[in-house]
């Protein structure tokens, strides 16, 4: 099933499951515990992020041919890192150039798996570290790469974490209609252009040995969201490089999710 987060007629928050025609069916009950689907049906004014996260890990260098074209070394333990919360950005919303970027494009797309933590998971074995998934969903690990590389000393989380660094979306797709998360095609799309094409299988570190590494002595609560990397096509590697100018527009699209589209605009 499809769950969405949404904004009805009234500007009241809610989750709900979508329809054909811009409504929903109201989920009554905690998204994070119990809950049920209604009969009773909405409109949807406006598509929220289908989660407010308690949490956000990101793993860094976990696709093999992404490793490849960075010239890097496969890792040997996951790269982690994390992202504000506040960095999260709705579909539809614009993301913004930081207007401390003062030397140039520098802000990158990523089309990454978000996993969203359903049940507390802490020191979970990877044979039952998908039993604490509640579901999936789009991601953009929007970066800016001087920031990202020289602005935090060597810590990724500032160029990482801008308002806006984190669209998530357009629907939480639960555990069960996803099945296997290591056989999804995965693609960005710029200003009509695929710029990333791969699939889920090419992950260096699968979903299940993220969690479970993740969850070592530390607990990962229902709500976080974590972020498994990108895989290639990337702009900072491409001749001449390609970053995110304002006008264009960048979709995120996974296979049994749906698309997740942004416009981009100048910091105000």
């Amino acid at each position: 099933m499809a769950i969405i987060r949404f904004l009805d007629d009234t500007g009241q928050i809610r989750y709900g499951e979508p329809q054909k025609d811009d409504t929903a069916k109201v989920l009554q009950g905690d998204l994070l515990g119990d809950h049920q689907v209604t009969d009773k049906v909405v409109n949807v004014s406006r598509l929220l992020a289908p989660i407010e996260p308690t949490n956000i890990f990101a793993i860094g260098l976990n696709y093999r041919r992404h490793a490849q074209e960075t010239k890097a070394q496969l890792p040997k333990n996951p790269v982690v890192f994390m992202k504000a919360t506040t960095a999260v950005c709705h579909p539809g919303d614009p993301i913004r150039l930081p207007a401390c970027a003062t030397r140039g494009p520098e802000v990158d797309y990523e089309c990454e798996l978000a996993v969203i933590i359903g049940r507390e998971a802490l020191n979970v074995p990877v044979e039952r570290a998908l039993e604490h998934v509640l579901g999936y969903t789009c991601a953009n690990d929007v970066s800016a790469r001087r920031w990202q590389k020289h602005g935090g000393a060597g810590q990724w989380v500032r160029g990482k974490s801008f308002d806006t660094f984190c669209p998530l979306g357009p629907r939480l797709m639960l555990a069960d209609e996803i099945g296997d998360p290591q056989s999804l095609a995965i693609s960005s799309t710029l200003n009509g252009q695929v710029m990333q094409s791969s699939n889920t299988s090419d992950m260096i570190f699968p979903v299940a040995e993220l969690i479970s590494f993740l969850s070592q002595d530390t607990r990962l609560l229902p709500g976080t969201v974590i972020l498994t990397g990108t895989p290639e096509g990337v702009g900072f590697v491409r001749q001449p490089p390609v970053f995110l100018q304002s006008g264009d527009q960048i979709t995120i699209e996974i296979d049994g999710i749906g698309k997740l589209t942004n416009p981009v605009e100048a910091a105000s």
